[in-house]
C-alpha cells in the first residue's frame, strides 16, 4: 500500500493554475500536474466548503452525510475514510483547515470549533485529536485576517516569536464576543473594508501549514509508517 498525501485549497477557481491561464504563476502546481494525472471534468458536489469537505472525508453527498450548508456539523458517528486507512495499519494526520463543525456551538450540536473554544489556547494546547478518524490535527479556520484567528494556528505563531500576533487580525464583531474571549478584545487593528492583508510572509497560514506538512513527513519516514496526511490549505 501506497502513502497518500492529499493537498487542496480552499475554493479554488478551476482557471487560477499556470499550466491553463498564463497570467497565474502556479510553478509547483504546473510540477504536478505533468508528472500526474489532470482531471479536466471533476465537479465538486457542493461549492461551499464544508459541505465539499466533508463529501471528500465521507464519499457521501452533503445530503447523506448531513453537513449541507455553512453551519452545519459533520456527526462524529459518520463513518469517514480515515477509519478505512487506520484499520489497516495507516496513521492519519490533518493540518490547516478543517470546518467540519459551525462557529456556534448549541447544546444539541457542540463544535470545538466554535467561540469561545477557537480563541482558548490552553485548550488547543493539549488538543490534537481523535478528530473524525484523524490521529493527528493542527487546525485553523479563518480567512485572511478574519477573527475567527486561533487554535493550532496562534499557537504556531506564537511559537514564531510573534507575541502580537493579534495584532494581525480583525477584532471579533459584536456577534461573536464573548466575556472569556479576552484575545479578541485585546486587539489594537483598526481596518477599513477592502485593505490589504498586511502580515509577515514567515507567519501567513501558507507558511505554517507547509512547515508543519513537512514536519509530519519527516516524522512518518523517520518512524517507517504508512500514512494518509492531508494538507488542507485556506
Amino acid at each position: 500500500m501506497k502513502n497518500i498525501l492529499f493537498i487542496t485549497s480552499d475554493q479554488q477557481h478551476w482557471s487560477l493554475l499556470g499550466f491553463i491561464n498564463k497570467e497565474v504563476k502556479t510553478p509547483n502546481l504546473d510540477r504536478l500536474a505533468s508528472r500526474g494525472l489532470y482531471l479536466s471534468r471533476c465537479y465538486t458536489p457542493n461549492p461551499t466548503c464544508t459541505p465539499a469537505r466533508c463529501s471528500w472525508l465521507t464519499g457521501m453527498y452533503p445530503s447523506q452525510h448531513g453537513a449541507y450548508s455553512l453551519g452545519t456539523k459533520l456527526m462524529e458517528n459518520v463513518p469517514t475514510v480515515c477509519d478505512e486507512f487506520r484499520k489497516n495499519g495507516y496513521r492519519t494526520c490533518l493540518i490547516g483547515k478543517a470546518h467540519f463543525q459551525p462557529l456556534l456551538s448549541t447544546d444539541e450540536y457542540v463544535s470545538v470549533e466554535a467561540y469561545p473554544r477557537l480563541h482558548d489556547l490552553e485548550y488547543w494546547k493539549s488538543f490534537s485529536g481523535p478528530f473524525y478518524g484523524f490521529d493527528h490535527v493542527e487546525l485553523a479556520r479563518n480567512h485572511t485576517d478574519e477573527s475567527h484567528v486561533g487554535q493550532h494556528y496562534a499557537l504556531w505563531m506564537q511559537s514564531k516569536g510573534y507575541a502580537n500576533w493579534r495584532d494581525y487580525f480583525l477584532p471579533n464583531s459584536e456577534a461573536f464576543t464573548f466575556p472569556e474571549d479576552k484575545l479578541a478584545r485585546s486587539s489594537h487593528r483598526k481596518v477599513e473594508p477592502g485593505q490589504a492583508w498586511e502580515i509577515p510572509e514567515e507567519i501567513h497560514y501558507d507558511a505554517w501549514i507547509a512547515e508543519r506538512t513537512n514536519a509530519m513527513l519527516d516524522e512518518f519516514c523517520r518512524k517507517d509508517e504508512k500514512f494518509f496526511l492531508w494538507a488542507s490549505f485556506f
